[in-house]
């Protein structure tokens, strides 16, 4: 084990993206790029004619694409201005041809790959924004603001009359799609002269409620390095005071804000002689490959490399450059091609077709593990991906359970809480739930056709709301959803076992004591309960299947009562602590987003656990088997170059106990004339076939009567019981469902199959909605202003 690494104490820590597939861009200079999750969206720019087509990069698969984009397509440009706001791309401006420019608006739902052009209503005081390029266009809130640029005053396309601009415009967006309108606001303070190829970010400090755009460099003739702040709350230009040595002038470079920090990376500047001196201003320019970092806080610059093009071979980041672009995503900054520097007795000029990305902070806090698979001697996990992680050390801790009464078999389901937080389940295709992959891509639920009915179940309630950790769909290459698809997420359920009850279908005490963990992260309290029918934790041998949640620094567990369903409840107040190893061991470092776990590492003599991340030494370290019917604690952590992140909150899964069924796997939802048909596959059922299944809905509750309770909680009716791997949910059920946004918008299903020796765990299915389609109920007591969501009918998501 080595130790977590600390940040390079010289330079950035660049490191170049050594292999990716799929159709790479031609290299280029003055295109723009977007950052939409992991995706990378690049558009515009040119070199030997200017670029029309719009690629992506996933960062994660590391794969560019071209998406089948389809709509009001935009004609190619350079130097335009690019925003994003959620998943929809906005484009302004830029050269479409020589001496040609453009004052257009174009709208991209990259959800759909769709284009659109907007016409938004000129200001009340002043003239739409002209033509230009070079601009700044920068989006805060539900506003892009526009500064600056440079426009070509001559009527002749051919001919070239360059006039710098200082204008300042704000767009109003509308929600979701379209615009309102331009206004020029009434700014105070003077403002920055008029230039182009600056760059302009925002940024609002902890110490101040009011967002502050930040106008740097550009050129006008020559190069400048001004820096100008503006208020957006007054309207107020300033210019602030700033500490440490100041950026050379520059213009073409790039801007990105991580926290609160601004790194500035290249761009054309003077020339620095022998003796840091600049030389006359205008004589010489050369483009640079040095990073600079403003804190917004403290307004302080530090040079994190030198104002030197670095020779070629030796350098350890890009070779100089301008004309480039980046994205920020998490903690990283990825820059893709620019060109290179030439002085002006040289007659040519190279564009860059390199992929690098900035690392500027460790890792973030990962999700908690979610299980996948279990079986009797291996715990299949996996995690969430970090968007800076390079690679995840994965650790457990052997949990030994609470001594307790043995209990008799059950015949009936019992309530089984899933863990609650983040980490405790993932959004998956529904029809093949698999563990992602660092190069994975997303996968989409699949549909299927035909049904029949089904009664509607008594009220039943698991003891808290079940709240995933969301893998968002990737958005593809021409991908289409058919018009009967439904988008479905099948969580690897935490242990979920169904509601008690009996066989008329009324809710009935389970005979398990339900023990309750209580855990506070970041602000939020989980509960969860882990009944079994047989007395401790359970946890059968198939996916789709998880354990409880707990906080990776607590020593023990200590329960409390759960909140009473009703005077059916099957909860029983319970206190007591369960005993565990507080060494945690190495699993290993893996650069995937599972493992298969069998065995893991007991540290070396000299040590009692590390708990630092770094690649595992597991050379001569003695490793021990996972053991059947044992709960093992697991915790993730991220590493980069940086250093090793925090460790997830704490997830406790166990091995499996022979005989009880396994999750049903592979569901499938069709929607058809107001219902829903759902279809899965059997499970493996080592004790004999399977005898039923049981498929509850989440719905909506009262304020008072049996189903009321806690806010957190959902309330579940069983609307199928029987031995067919199929049912349809009626437009009745379906009307009563709870639309649960502890996540996406979705319906909540939940279903699980009994043999012989009782009911297994439950297979968590939530059916992704289309926030469009979704209205304020006219009555709703429960639900909050956040919640305030009812179906119209049941739709899929076009997001």
């Amino acid at each position: 084990m080595v130790n977590s690494g600390t940040m390079a104490a010289e330079g950035p820590l660049w490191k170049r993206v050594q292999s990716f597939s799929g159709p790479v861009p031609r290299s280029r200079h003055g295109h723009r790029a977007v950052a939409i999750r992991e995706l990378i969206i690049v558009f515009g720019g040119g070199n030997e004619g200017i670029a029309e087509e719009l690629h992506v990069y996933n960062t994660v698969s590391r794969q560019w694409f071209l998406p089948a984009v389809r709509g009001d397509i935009p004609p190619g440009c350079a130097a335009h201005g690019f925003v994003c706001e959620g998943t929809r791309v906005l484009v302004f401006g830029g050269m479409v041809e020589y001496g040609k420019y453009s004052n257009s608006l174009y709208e991209l739902q990259a959800s759909r790959w769709l284009w659109k052009k907007l016409k938004p209503r000129p200001p009340r005081n002043a003239p739409p924004p002209c033509p230009r390029l070079g601009h700044s266009f920068t989006l805060w809130g539900n506003k892009c603001y526009l500064f600056g640029g440079l426009a070509n005053d001559s009527e002749d396309s051919n001919g070239n009359i360059p006039r710098y601009l200082n204008d300042f415009f704000e767009l109003e967006l509308q929600t979701s799609s379209g615009v309102k309108g331009w206004n020029v606001p009434e700014t105070r303070g003077g403002g920055p002269s008029p230039r182009e190829s600056h760059t302009a970010v925002v940024h609002c400090s902890k110490a101040s409620c009011s967002p502050k755009l930040y106008v740097f460099g550009g050129m006008r003739g020559q190069r400048l390095s001004d820096l100008w702040q503006l208020d957006l709350e007054t309207m107020t230009w300033a210019t602030p005071d700033t500490k440490g040595p100041a950026p050379l002038p520059r213009s073409l470079h790039s801007a990105n804000v991580i926290g609160n920090k601004m790194y500035v990376f290249g761009g054309w500047v003077p020339v620095v002689n022998a003796e840091d001196q600049i030389n006359a201003v205008g004589t010489e320019w050369i483009c640079t490959n040095s990073v600079c970092e403003l804190d917004l806080d403290t307004m302080q610059w530090q040079a994190l490399s030198p104002e030197r093009q670095q020779e070629e071979g030796k350098a350890c980041g890009p070779r100089a450059r301008a004309g480039h672009c980046t994205a920020s995503i998490g903690s990283r900054i990825y820059l893709w091609s620019g060109r290179d520097g030439y002085r002006k007795s040289w007659n040519y000029q190279v564009c860059c077709k390199d992929l690098w990305y900035l690392e500027t902070e460790k890792p973030s806090t990962p999700a908690a593990v979610f299980l996948v698979k279990a079986t009797i001697s291996m715990l299949h996990v996996a995690w969430r991906p970090l968007p800076a992680a390079d690679s995840y050390l994965l650790q457990l801790q052997p949990v030994a359970p609470s001594q307790s009464s043995p209990l008799g078999l059950s015949d009936t389901p019992t309530d089984q809480q899933p863990a609650n937080g983040a980490g405790s389940g993932a959004e998956h295709d529904a029809t093949a739930v698999q563990p992602q992959p660092l190069d994975g891509s997303a996968q989409r639920g699949a549909l299927a056709a035909g049904g029949e009915g089904a009664p509607r179940g008594q009220v039943s309630r698991w003891s808290q709301e079940h709240v995933m950790i969301t893998l968002e769909p990737r958005l593809s290459a021409g991908e289409e959803r058919r018009g009967d698809e439904s988008p479905v997420e099948a969580e690897s359920a935490q242990q979920l076992y169904p509601p008690a009850d009996d066989r008329r279908g009324a809710p009935r005490k389970s005979r398990t004591p339900e023990r309750v963990i209580v855990c506070k992260e970041e602000g939020q309290e989980y509960e969860l309960s882990t009944g079994d029918p047989t007395g401790s934790t359970k946890l059968s041998g198939s996916e789709f299947e998880g354990g409880s949640l707990h906080h990776p620094d607590q020593g023990h567990v200590t329960s409390t009562s759960a909140p009473a369903a009703s005077e059916h409840s099957n909860t029983v107040h319970l206190t007591g602590e369960r005993s565990h190893d507080h060494t945690w061991y190495d699993v290993g470092v893996f650069r995937t987003l599972f493992s298969e776990v069998t065995q893991y590492s007991l540290p070396p003599e000299s040590t009692q656990g590390t708990g630092k991340g770094g690649e595992a030494q597991d050379s001569g370290r003695e490793k021990l088997d996972l053991t059947p019917g044992v709960t093992y604690r697991f915790r993730v952590a991220g590493i980069n170059s940086c250093g090793q992140g925090a460790f997830s909150p704490a997830a406790e899964f166990k091995t499996c106990q022979p005989g009880f069924p396994g999750a049903p796997s592979a569901v499938k939802i069709t929607k058809a004339s107001g219902s829903a048909h759902i279809t899965w596959e059997s499970p493996a059922s080592p004790s004999g076939k399977i005898l039923e299944y049981s498929m509850y809905l989440a719905v909506r509750k009262s304020r008072s009567g049996p189903a009321a309770g806690p806010p957190g909680e959902l309330a579940f009716i069983r609307i199928y019981r029987g031995t067919k791997t199929s049912c349809t949910v009626t437009s009745a059920h379906l009307s009563n469902a709870h639309v649960d946004c502890s996540a996406r918008p979705a319906l909540v299903f939940r279903i699980a199959a009994k043999n012989e020796q009782g009911y297994g765990p439950a297979t968590q299915i939530r059916w992704l909605q289309d926030t469009s389609k979704l209205k304020a109920p006219h009555s709703h007591p429960q639900l909050g202003a956040t919640d305030a969501v009812a179906v119209d009918t049941p739709s899929s998501s076009t997001s």
